[in-house]
């Protein structure tokens, strides 16, 4: 958060959904960023480093799916916060980085925009009590 306003990257490859979760981030006070698969997002979280939560689909085209991407950002860009929501595949969070946090689709906007709220208000982007 650079400028006072958390700055959420959105990795979706359905438009449809990626629309849907911007304006959930939009309505929950933050800036939204969009990114169709994890080249792109990657390509984004190079150019800037005001990111604070990567959220992510499982199953997207392109080089890595979510959770490869969220291993990938944890090691690069640890102190980001990582939310991983899938429609087709129920993840277990021992799959995921430590710290991220994994919500089935369709899910639930109050759900998604509160665990956004503690993920980032936490310090350590590696807690697992969130």
């Amino acid at each position: 958060m650079k400028n006072g306003k958390p700055v959420v990257l959105i990795v979706e490859d359905s438009a449809i959904i990626r629309m849907s979760a911007v304006d959930l981030v939009l309505s929950a006070g933050y800036e939204a960023l969009e990114a169709g698969d994890a080249d792109e997002a990657i390509r984004i979280l190079e150019g800037r480093d005001d990111i604070d939560l990567v959220f992510t689909d499982v199953q997207m085209p392109g080089t890595m799916d979510g959770i490869k991407l969220s291993h990938y950002i944890r090691d690069r860009w640890p102190p980001l916060k990582l939310i991983v929501a899938s429609g087709a595949a129920i993840v277990e969070e021992s799959m995921l980085p430590v710290g991220s946090r994994f919500f089935p689709k369709p899910y639930d906007d109050l759900t998604i925009t509160e665990a956004m709220a503690r993920l980032l208000a936490s310090d350590d982007p590696k807690a697992r009590s969130l």
